[in-house]
């Protein structure tokens, strides 16, 4: 059975992305998926967003073969396209504060201070999506390939207030690229 986009039916399944429901008749992303507990196959609904970035490269052909009018087929062609560019964009799942000073970071490898704003990470296997530690905010760019990561943050980060947000986007501005191969690291642009 192939990838689909359909407007959801009943407003029960939820998307595997962010956990919510999806609005009966709102379009979503049926992605065809082998069925683990018999033969055949089972599909894993998400809503056309999530689907853009945490699901890019099935996501991508669907769009792009879809005869039919979609709203923001641009947008979504285009975060598919970034996920597919720069392939951990997809693992983002949303920015907290740390709750203690336990967790280290994925890209520095240095530890996340209580308080301190953080990336949230999964990885996709299996059909799941299975939580895998955390970056720094400005660890961005290194662990990614970019900063221009906001528009995921705040997915994924559906409670954050604009005060939050405000404060994350900050953070970013700090984000610089990882220096090149062989070149020593600038003292100021080590992550704290």
């Amino acid at each position: 059975m192939p990838h689909l986009i359909q407007p959801a039916t009943t407003g029960r399944a939820k998307c595997r992305g962010c956990g919510e429901a999806i609005t009966a008749g709102a379009l979503r992303f049926g992605e065809s998926v082998p069925n683990p507990f018999a033969d055949g196959e089972t599909t894993h609904w998400f809503h056309l967003d999530c689907a853009a970035y945490k699901r890019p490269e099935p996501l991508l052909p669907t769009v792009e073969g879809r005869t039919e009018p979609l709203d923001d087929r641009e947008r979504l062609v285009s975060e598919a396209r970034r996920g597919i560019e720069h392939p951990r964009l997809p693992r983002i799942n949303g920015a907290e504060r740390a709750p203690s000073g336990r967790a280290e970071c994925r890209s520095c490898r240095r530890p996340i201070g209580k308080g301190e704003w953080r990336i949230a990470l999964v990885f996709y296997e299996d059909g799941r999506f299975a939580p895998s530690g955390s970056i720094h905010v400005p660890c961005s760019h290194a662990y990614f390939g970019t900063s221009d990561v906001l528009a995921r943050v705040r997915r994924f980060s559906p409670d954050l207030r604009d005060e939050d947000l405000k404060e994350v986007e900050a953070e970013l501005q700090r984000s610089t690229p990882p220096p090149e191969e062989g070149a020593a690291r600038a003292p100021d642009s080590d992550p704290e």
